[in-house]
């Protein structure tokens, strides 16, 4: 509900935090409902990330590189160190780290757009909405697909798929399902319902808990990111609102500048975890 004066900061942040959908949602469960933010950011920077790597590896030279070339080489040095650690089929890792190093370039370009101002594109989108002659009120646009939960889960289900792949692929059909039915209590028929539960819960509680820790600490960071915005909402010619107003670009700054670890950080995660369960995948019990 907005006051006679103006939206109120639940309305902002309700409108900050509402995506932009092909329809209305018939209920909670309706998987007709696409996040079309979520689709299109996720694609453009997975594009943009693919392009920027293309661009490096094709000016790439023998003598002294460029500083952005240097750090990929880092970057790619680090995660090859790091597939390696984990898993031990070389044939698998033909795969496995380029595809390591997909996951950490695009999640820390999609968490990176926490980073722009979050009236910036909003902002633009409602005054296209606005030329075309709809109501702006109604220019939902979300610029964070990691703080879409739609979005961090189905990276974590990818992650799932494959690892089920490479499990069936080392240790054939059979070899998984046997052991599905006797890891991790043992090779008998009386336990055989037991393990299966545990391989069951151990599925999903790792692919849950893969994608909801990304999905976690982006929404937070969003949300506070609105809460920022809202005291330099607030300023005005008198002492709390200049006070406000300090506040906002103090807290911002401090904010932004602790948000880079935080992308970072997650975007490695979520990467040393992919390698993890694709490394699990490998071992036999």
């Amino acid at each position: 509900m907005t006051s006679e004066s103006g939206p109120t900061a639940g309305d902002y942040i309700g409108h900050h935090l509402t995506h932009l959908q092909n329809k209305s949602p018939a209920s909670v469960l309706d998987f007709s409902v696409f996040n079309l933010d979520t689709i299109f950011w996720s694609v453009s920077l997975g594009v943009l990330g693919c392009f920027l790597m293309w661009q490096v590896a094709r000016r790439a030279t023998s003598g002294i590189p460029s500083r952005f070339q240097a750090a990929v080489e880092l970057l790619v040095e680090m995660v090859d160190s790091q597939a390696k650690s984990i898993v031990n089929n070389a044939q698998s890792r033909k795969f496995v780290t380029p595809l390591a190093l997909t996951v950490f370039v695009w999640i820390f370009m999609m968490n990176a757009m926490d980073l722009l101002p979050v009236d910036l594109i909003p902002l633009i989108w409602e005054l296209i909405f606005q030329a075309q002659g709809h109501d702006p009120h109604h220019a939902y646009m979300r610029v964070v697909p990691t703080a879409d939960l739609s979005g961090a889960m189905g990276l974590s289900l990818c992650v799932l798929i494959i690892s089920l792949y490479y499990s069936i692929k080392i240790k054939g059909l059979g070899g998984w399902v046997h052991e599905l039915f006797t890891a991790p209590f043992g090779d008998h028929f009386l336990l055989y319902p037991f393990n299966f539960a545990m391989q069951m819960v151990e599925f999903v509680a790792k692919t849950v808990s893969h994608g909801m820790r990304l999905f976690g600490n982006m929404y937070a960071g969003e949300l506070i990111f609105l809460l920022i915005a809202l005291m330099g909402g607030a300023f005005s010619l008198s002492f709390s609102g200049i006070s406000l107003g300090l506040a906002h670009v103090v807290a911002g700054t401090v904010w932004a500048i602790f948000h880079i670890l935080i992308i970072t950080l997650q975007a490695f995660v979520f990467m040393m975890l992919t390698l993890v369960y694709l490394g699990q995948a490998h071992d036999h019990h």
